[in-house]
This record gives C-alpha cells, sequence and structure tokens, in this order.
C-alpha cells in the first residue's frame, strides 16, 4: 500500500539515496512517478508493504516503510536496491555512492567525495555550522529531526577538531 510519506510514523525505517546531482523537474516528475509503481508492488514474502517515497531537493530519493504492520527483509531491501540501480540507469546519475557526501553551501547543495569533504574542512570552506545531509538516519523521526543538520550534530563531526 502506498502512504503519504509526511504521514508515516516515526518509528517507520527510511532509507536514503543521494543523487550525485539534481534532478532535473521533469526527471523528478518521471521518478515519482516510477516510485509510486514501485512502492505500490514492493511486499515481504507475497505481503504487501505499507511504503512511501518521495523525492527531497530533486537530489534526495526517500523510501520508508511503516514497519506496524509488515516489515522489511533482506528480499524486499534488495529488491528496493535494484529499483534504484535502474533508476541510476536511466537517469545518468549514482545513487549508491556512499563516499559522497552533500552539504548546503548557500542555497545550492554540493556533492563531494568525503576526501573533498575533508580537504574542505581543513580550509574552513566546510564549518561545524555547515549544514549535511545525514543520510545514516535510520527512521522517519530521525529524518525529521537528524537528516539535514549542522556537521557538529552529525557523524561529519567527526572530521573537526
Amino acid at each position: 500500500m502506498v502512504l503519504d510519506f509526511n504521514k508515516l510514523p516515526g518509528e517507520s525505517r527510511v532509507w536514503i539515496y543521494q543523487s550525485d546531482r539534481a534532478f532535473t523537474a521533469e526527471e523528478v516528475i518521471t521518478i515519482e512517478d516510477k516510485l509510486k509503481s514501485f512502492v505500490s508492488g514492493w511486499t515481504h514474502h507475497g505481503d504487501a508493504l505499507n511504503g512511501a517515497s518521495v523525492v527531497k531537493h530533486n537530489q534526495f530519493i526517500v523510501l520508508g516503510i511503516d514497519e506496524n504492520t509488515t516489515g522489511a527483509s533482506g528480499c524486499s531491501i534488495d529488491s528496493s536496491v535494484f529499483f534504484i540501480k535502474e533508476i541510476e540507469k536511466q537517469f545518468n546519475v549514482q545513487l549508491l555512492d556512499r563516499m559522497q557526501t552533500a552539504f548546503r553551501s548557500n542555497e545550492a547543495i554540493e556533492v563531494v567525495s568525503l576526501a573533498n569533504f575533508m580537504s574542505l574542512v581543513k580550509e574552513n570552506k566546510i564549518i561545524e555550522d555547515t549544514v549535511v545531509f545525514n543520510n545514516l538516519v535510520a527512521t522517519k523521526a530521525e529524518f525529521d529531526t537528524q537528516w539535514e543538520v549542522s556537521a557538529k550534530q552529525s557523524w561529519h563531526k567527526r572530521y573537526f577538531n
């Protein structure tokens, strides 16, 4: 069943896929249609999952499952990764590269390798108050409160002295 992402319970599991570039408005429409189709058929051993999806900031695909009814399994997670790989191919983007990190630079979102991120920290171009995207959040509640935060409030804090 397709749920409204904003109405997912706080304990719902989420997975965030960060694109290495922003999607165009037309791509977002197409991706959202594909997400709805995927989520409507997303299952756990034949049982429908109560899932939701959203594209945030034209650059992040977020999938969520309300596990109060049916939880995710290895097979259902694998099917979502396969789906994300299809999106990567169709739109020529990287969504599974966990060695890149995103941050806000003025109002723009920048995506850089972790090595470049560390260099920008050393050059004081990224500071502790720079807004970063903590794609390691695991629940909807964490997504709502800990996804888009200052670097000092996320796992990125390890790069500051």
